[in-house]
């Protein structure tokens, strides 16, 4: 019997959308302006999931350099034909509607082609594209028809399709609009699937904040008419007290024991009135029934966490990055220098601080709500630290170097600092996210941040933060917690990276 472990992928993780090519799953998720883009993690049980690369290893496969916060890779949706794995994603205020492709999920993947509109000129303008064949090998790209650029941006034209000649990646006809769900704001993240001789139209609807959920709809024809099943939405958490919230964008596949699954997207808010989301949108999963009418039915999201995790990183002795590592707009190869000591990963600061849409910041997701990461670093040459990321206004750092040290929190237009002498330009910096401390009441955030520094043997704790202001709640941001190490001028070495946490 299947372990259903609940979030599936922890941490950043959103926008799921699985496949299945024998006995294998295969998932993809958004990662917005960081690269490597797109993870495509497998499972042979659909309880233990392995990143085995990403589809977006080059810089001009994705065009994030210059995307504003949460634009860029939006939405994959992955499938496979004939041998062949295809994925079709938006690459939100970057190059546009994007199909790659690639004979091994692992990689490498194509550049990827830009899908055009009709007459050629331009993507089509729309977001979270699906792909799908219909029985005679007809090519349907149907997505959300939000608006982004031009007149009208920003404007939702409910959920769109187009036949599409994938030699040439044109359009074959005018966008047709097919449903517009059932009301909820943003109709979005559509899949087609074909079961029994019927064709299902899933998508989500009311945002993806509390008022997430998926409805579904579904005709004889891919192109309908779409009929709206009469229970939706299939599933959603709004004005409920379960531990998953804002649960929608979902995908359907059929699991290892033969029954129907959903991944979809989710977040474990905490605090007094359950407001704030550290960890940002995860994925998660829950199962799926089909009734006697032909209408599939979905559970809601059960909380089921794995066990707590211990990532430890030598550099002295691991001269490579494995794929966990992640930058912002550029990939974390054009950062992280591990030839220019033995012993360290060097950073090389180039005078951006994290306010700066380019940062020196090479980091990994925050994969537990209790979690603490320690680094030893060398500022004998340079200024940086530690920092946890979840945007340019939104980020809590140590920073160390010419002769002092800053514990320091940047909540959008407000700073505030806390600074000791540095005794000692080889130190190991401290981060930690725990639960409030008890007493005083209910807590009214979802965790605090403990800064602390090592430096000769003695701990000292620097500052304390409020988590609630990097929670997906107050940022507003797409992505998650991202804690990295990063280099404000010269050069700063990182000799050892510990990270563990739980989600107790």
């Amino acid at each position: 019997m299947t372990t259903l472990y609940n979030p599936l992928l922890n941490g950043f993780h959103p926008d799921p959308s699985v496949v299945r090519v024998g006995d294998e799953w295969y998932l993809a998720t958004s990662t917005f302006e960081y690269l490597p883009g797109i993870p495509i993690h497998r499972s042979r049980d659909f309880e233990n999931w392995e990143l085995i690369g990403h589809v977006a290893t080059r810089d001009d496969q994705l065009a994030v350099a210059d995307v504003p916060t949460a634009g860029g890779a939006w939405a994959p949706t992955i499938r496979h034909r004939d041998g062949v794995f295809h994925l079709v994603i938006t690459d939100a205020m970057g190059r546009g509607m994007l199909h790659f492709t690639a004979v091994d999920a692992a990689g490498p993947w194509s550049d990827g082609e830009l899908i055009r509109t009709h007459d050629g000129s331009r993507s089509l303008d729309g977001i979270d594209p699906d792909i799908a064949w219909g029985d005679d090998g007809t090519v349907y790209i149907t997505y959300s028809g939000l608006l982004l650029s031009g007149e009208g941006v920003g404007q939702h034209l409910g959920i769109q399709q187009v036949r599409v000649d994938l030699d040439q990646h044109v359009a074959l006809e005018e966008p047709r609009s097919v449903w517009s769900g059932t009301g909820g704001q943003f109709p979005e993240a559509p899949h087609l699937y074909a079961v029994d001789g019927r064709w299902y139209l899933m998508i989500a609807e009311g945002g993806t904040e509390r008022g997430h959920g998926i409805s579904i709809a579904r005709g004889d024809s891919p192109e309908g008419p779409f009929e709206t099943a009469p229970q939706n939405p299939l599933v959603s958490a709004r004005s409920t007290i379960r531990p998953v919230q804002n649960t929608g964008h979902g995908d359907l596949v059929i699991g290892p024991d033969g029954d129907w699954l959903c991944v979809l997207l989710g977040v474990r808010p905490r605090s007094m009135t359950r407001a704030f989301s550290a960890l940002g949108r995860e994925t998660f999963v829950t199962t799926v029934h089909w009734r006697d009418d032909g209408w599939p039915a979905i559970d809601p999201v059960p909380l089921n966490p794995r066990p707590g995790t211990r990532v430890d990183v030598d550099f002295s002795a691991q001269r490579t990055l494995d794929g966990e590592w992640i930058a912002v707009r550029t990939t974390p190869a054009s950062i992280a220098d591990l030839d220019a000591r033995p012993d360290a990963l060097v950073l090389h600061g180039a005078g951006r601080t994290l306010d700066d849409p380019h940062p020196v910041f090479l980091g990994r997701r925050q994969e537990h709500l209790t979690n603490a990461v320690t680094v030893t670093v060398d500022v004998r040459a340079g200024v940086g630290g530690l920092a946890v990321r979840y945007d340019e206004r939104f980020h809590v750092e140590l920073e160390a170097g010419a002769g002092v040290v800053i514990a320091r929190a940047v909540v959008a237009d407000l700073v505030q600092e806390w600074s000791i002498p540095l005794t000692s330009e080889v130190l190991d910096l401290h981060i930690e996210s725990r639960r409030p401390a008890a007493g005083g009441g209910l807590p009214k955030t979802s965790d605090v941040f403990h800064l602390a520094v090592t430096t000769e043997g003695e701990r000292r704790e620097l500052a304390t933060v409020d988590g609630r202001f990097l929670s997906s709640e107050t940022t507003e941001s797409f992505t998650g917690r991202v804690i990295g190490v990063y280099a404000r001028s010269g050069d700063v070495a990182v000799l050892r990276w510990t990270a563990e946490g739980d989600d107790e």
